[in-house]
């Protein structure tokens, strides 16, 4: 029999398990909406899902902080419904080879820090920073960064008379000691500092590919720790960041230079690692290692699709993206699956933006347009160049006159997209106000490479991308302009699938 939690919400299957209880999939029963279920059972010797509840109800309203939907008792159960996220961080760690490119990290620890940040401005420290608790967003939220699991979380100032909590000496060690802060390690009470310095530790992680105190062996769990805390202890900065950019020893020196009850500059850290993003050219573009990653491998399977001598099997159609996740917790296990996971929808851009230098002229114009853009600019307010970009239906050419009507703005949605479509297809973004001038009352197919590699679609301002031959035939060419009627979530994988009926 089907079990219904908080009158609404349907359960589904399992999709993890930790020390707190399971984790199930849910449907609301009348919306049909696909939740996340935490179950606890409610005299288990730690109870902590209600308490994580009000924590969750304090921080509601800030960028990165999924929502609750229901919480309470349900028989012998304590429960707490939440919103559906994606992979975590170590899920998409592994998926790409257990390493990150300095880029992606920078424009994670970008969302991070300012993901933090937010929890202290509520009064609570989170006490166990690490790559599990930090999850991407679905759909539009995609590349929007949520940080997960208060169990461990705690007041720091009182709630009353806004005092912060004093200083003390001899605490257990409370949150996961690979990441943990050296005072956690000799067992002072954590404030601020120590949320940021297990941060730093999360970054390196990403960026070394792991620490030099992982795989101790011990006899004894406390054991472990010792010898995580000693090795910890013994490894300088310097050493530690060795043959990485000096702004992450600048930053765990910052992190060591601050006292217990003073408030972290969250902006100069912020600022830390934005002025090195800068000063290696790179573009805040949402454009992390597993999107690469996700978009070669989709385009190997359908080059094999292609190649198949095999008709009427399989189709290569891309699975759904999977929901199966980590969400908080430890010990949850990890599915296999991560790559069904990441999707290749358009995202709403978080509140976190990134402002890069210009350091040269061919920049000042990138960011201009990439400005105007943005904020859904005319083109008739826009200078838009001559192009020879061609359509593959009815054949046109651009001559920078083409105008859209006046309610026509390509929308935060469609920029975010097309700027990784230009990316992929090696166009300048100068040209972006040439191509916005194709983007005109749904029509044609627009040719977006210098060697015909690839199309985009423009139908109803929904874009797909897919080879040039197959659009040849009007057949497919309607086809494919039908494809508008569906989401972006879906975009990859109807192409792949229109692929092999061809």
């Amino acid at each position: 029999m089907e079990r219904i939690v908080g009158e609404k919400y349907k359960l589904g299957r399992k999709i993890g398990s930790g020390s707190f209880g399971e984790i199930y999939l849910a449907t609301h029963i009348d919306t049909h909406e696909i939740v996340a279920v935490k179950i606890e059972n409610s005299k288990t010797k730690h109870p902590q899902l209600l308490y994580e509840a009000k924590i969750y109800n304090v921080l509601s309203g800030g960028s990165g902080i999924a929502s609750t939907k229901w919480c309470g008792v349900d028989g012998e159960d304590n429960i707490l419904v939440l919103d559906l996220l994606g992979p975590s961080l170590e899920d998409l760690f592994v998926y790409c080879g257990r390493k990150f490119s300095l880029k992606t990290v920078l424009m994670l620890a970008d969302q991070m820090i300012t993901r933090i940040e937010h929890v202290h401005s509520r009064g609570f420290l989170h006490r166990d920073i690490k790559p599990d608790n930090f999850l991407m967003g679905l759909g539009r939220k995609a590349n929007q960064v949520y940080i997960i699991d208060f169990g461990l979380a705690k007041r720091y100032r009182d709630s009353t008379t806004n005092r912060h909590i004093p200083y003390r000496e001899n605490k257990n060690l409370t949150g996961t000691a690979r990441y943990a802060s050296c005072n956690t390690h000799l067992g002072i009470e954590q404030s601020r500092r120590d949320d940021l310095e297990s941060l730093g530790y999360v970054l390196l992680y990403f960026l070394r590919g792991s620490l030099p105190w992982q795989g101790l062996k011990a006899a004894t769990k406390k054991q472990k720790y010792d010898k995580i805390c000693e090795k910890k202890l013994s490894t300088p900065i310097e050493v530690l960041c060795k043959s990485h950019p000096v702004e992450f020893a600048s930053y765990f020196h910052y992190c060591h230079s601050l006292t217990f009850d003073q408030r972290p500059d969250y902006g100069f850290l912020r600022r830390l690692f934005r002025d090195l993003f800068a000063r290696e050219g790179y573009e805040f573009d949402y454009i992390f290692d597993w999107t690469i990653l996700k978009y070669q491998q989709a385009q190997k399977t359908k080059t094999q699709a292609r190649f198949s001598p095999v008709s009427g099997g399989t189709s290569s159609r891309a699975m759904p993206m999977d929901v199966d996740r980590r969400q908080g917790g430890n010990d949850i296990s990890r599915s296999s699956e991560v790559v069904d996971r990441i999707g290749f929808h358009s995202a709403a851009r978080p509140s976190v933006r990134m402002q890069v230098k210009a350091t040269d002229k061919n920049l000042i114009v990138d960011n201009q347009h990439d400005e105007k853009l943005r904020l859904g600019v005319p083109l008739d307010k826009m200078h838009a160049p001559s192009t020879s970009f061609a359509f593959a239906g009815a054949a046109k050419k651009n001559s920078g006159s083409t105008k859209p009507s006046e309610t026509t703005h390509l929308g935060q949605e469609n920029y975010d997209m097309l700027k990784v479509l230009m990316k992929m297809a090696q166009i300048p973004w100068t040209s972006a106000s040439s191509v916005y001038a194709l983007i005109k009352d749904g029509a044609g197919f627009l040719d977006l490479s210098r060697n015909s590699k690839y199309i985009i679609s423009v139908a109803g301002l929904q874009h797909f991308v897919f080879p040039q031959a197959m659009v040849q035939e009007p057949v497919k060419r309607q086809q494919l302009y039908n494809f508008s009627k569906y989401s972006l979530d879906h975009a990859f994988s109807s192409v792949l699938d229109l692929n092999m009926q061809g």
